[in-house]
């Protein structure tokens, strides 16, 4: 949710016309447009309201369990938009919202999370990025609860300094070799987060959207492999925002039995190194707060929490 998604609760003022349309797949005009509308409200509030696997859903055609919800004004502005994914097998539909700036503080927040809630029957989960208290509000008046809380962690990257990193007996790191790994990366990841979907589920176009997109770096795409066979067995998957100058532990997986070795520090390390010898001054990553063992490993590796996601259901 945008951070001025919604519009403060008391005595019901007349509702301002609005369409609201639901699709399955957007036109190469209504992508476009979406998509402004989403970088226009991240340069409002300071960071994007829809995740980066919701923007790539934007283009590229029909996704199995996905929908777009356009919010109109009567002269045909897109004034809001909501995105609905109802993939997970096991979890209620999960959402983002945002409304355009300066359309804030009209109801349309509102009415967007309205028709989610419509849409799958009132079992629904949806973000609050940046958890900022306007989307807190929404949330309260959508009658939604405080469900997870996800940290963005950062610190400095100009005065790293790491040791060499120790790995396994009989482990060997090398890049991701595209055209090549997919098949086994994926088995991996899967098998590496099979307790989370949201990164577990991830299928062959998924990948194939991130190596297309221009960030994707195989460089910085680190595999632990067995040296008896090639087995993966872990990775470290950095990601570069140039813009922001920023270097992100974009993910860190090691496959069930080879945990508590000591691998997932070394891959840790490695992309750390790395992100760091390409000049980049801050590194960050993502982190559940519930997920005490891995915010101790990052807070002793001098991370610190830098803001907050939540994320909001129903008692469904």
């Amino acid at each position: 949710m945008s951070s001025e998604a919604n519009t403060p609760t008391g005595p019901a003022a007349p509702a301002p016309a609005r369409r609201i349309d639901v699709l399955d797949v957007l036109d190469e005009e209504q992508a476009a447009a979406v998509g402004e509308l989403i970088a226009a409200g991240a340069r409002e509030d300071g960071q994007y309201a829809v995740s980066e696997q919701g923007r790539l859903h934007l283009r590229g055609g029909e996704r199995p369990g996905v929908r777009h919800v356009l919010l109109r004004l009567p002269d045909g502005t897109l004034a809001g938009y909501a995105q609905l994914d109802g993939s997970d097998p096991v979890e209620s539909p999960a959402a983002e919202l945002l409304v355009a700036p300066g359309l804030r503080a009209r109801g349309h927040g509102r009415a967007l999370g309205e028709e989610l809630l419509r849409l799958t029957g009132r079992r629904l989960r949806i973000w609050a990025h940046g958890g900022h208290p306007a989307a807190r509000h929404l949330a309260r008046v959508l009658k939604l609860h405080l469900f997870r809380e996800l940290r963005q962690l950062r610190r400095p990257l100009t005065d790293l300094d790491l040791p060499e990193p120790v790995w396994p007996e009989g482990i060997a790191v090398r890049a991701f070799v595209p055209g090549q790994d997919e098949e086994a990366w994926l088995e991996l990841n899967a098998a590496a987060f099979a307790h989370h979907p949201e990164q577990g589920g991830m299928t062959p176009r998924d990948l194939a959207d991130r190596e297309a997109e221009p960030w994707f770096d195989p460089e910085g795409f680190f595999l632990a492999v067995r040296e008896d066979g090639g087995e993966l067995v872990g990775f470290h998957w950095t990601k570069v925002h140039a813009e922001e100058e920023l270097g992100e532990v974009y993910v860190v997986g090691v496959r069930p039995g080879a945990q508590g070795g000591g691998l997932g520090r070394a891959l840790t390390t490695t992309g750390l190194r790395h992100l760091a010898s390409r000049g980049l001054p801050t590194g960050m990553l993502y982190v559940d707060a519930d997920n005490v063992p891995a915010v101790t490993v990052y807070e002793r590796l001098g991370f610190t929490t830098y803001e907050t996601d939540l994320m909001y259901r129903t008692e469904n």
